[in-house]
């Protein structure tokens, strides 16, 4: 079933794979990110092995080196966001997310997007290549917590029509900041898009928070996007 749920948001690519995979690190977190390729680069059946901060410099580098699989750090709202962007840009790309495993609205949101697989941010090296592997294969990979987490979307799904109407009480304004979010604006930069103040962004913000039922701003924009609310 969790197989068929991540098919329905992402339309996968099958296809052969080499003894060697070419791997790309994609985090915004230098440190991290150059510290899991060196780790990537001592073992058995990778070739090569890039990073990139931005999906942006990952669109570059798959391109200069055929990459198989890219493993992204999703774990902080920056590499969110640099993932839903690159699933966006290069829709056939295999990527697997290390994310927290207690992140629903991370989950879901990188479903949507279209990625291939879910590994914990506690998951051994071993562990994620083997889920590279599967990848790398055109097949899905998913831990057993996000599975959990795609499961109860499956029963949550049926009662949509119950929570797209409890959206409906968002006002305009709202759901106009609501779309900005989904952009990746900070409350800074939507009080100058909008002209209004920084303090007036953070009460409108609380505000969709509390309305959706949500605890963080991916998780209002994926709660939205499950509902299709537009500006």
């Amino acid at each position: 079933m969790v197989a068929q749920v991540l098919s329905d948001l992402r339309s996968s690519e099958s296809g052969g794979h080499r003894s060697m995979m070419s791997l790309l690190v994609l985090g915004p977190v230098r440190v991290y990110r150059e510290s899991f390729a060196a780790a990537l680069d001592q073992e058995d059946g990778v070739g090569t092995v890039s990073v990139a901060a931005s999906a942006q410099e990952a669109s570059h580098c798959m391109r200069a080196h055929s990459t198989d699989v890219v493993l992204a750090d999703a774990s902080t709202d920056a590499g969110l966001r640099a993932v839903c962007a690159l699933s966006r840009s290069e829709p056939s790309a295999r990527v697997l997310v290390i994310t927290a495993t207690d992140d629903d609205a991370t989950v879901m949101e990188c479903a949507r997007a279209g990625i291939s697989g879910f590994v914990a941010a506690d998951g051994t090296l071993s562990e994620i290549l083997d889920a590279a592997r599967v990848i790398a294969r055109g097949e899905i990979a998913c831990s057993p917590a996000a599975t959990a987490v795609l499961l109860r979307w499956v029963v949550a799904s049926e009662t949509t029509p119950a929570r797209r109407g409890s959206m409906i009480g968002l006002t305009t304004r709202e759901r106009q900041i609501l779309a900005l979010i989904d952009e990746g604006m900070s409350n800074k930069e939507i009080a100058a898009r909008l002209y209004i103040e920084v303090s007036t962004v953070k009460n409108h913000v609380h505000n969709v928070l509390e309305k959706l039922g949500a605890r963080r701003r991916s998780e209002a924009v994926a709660r939205a996007r499950a509902a299709r609310i537009g500006p």
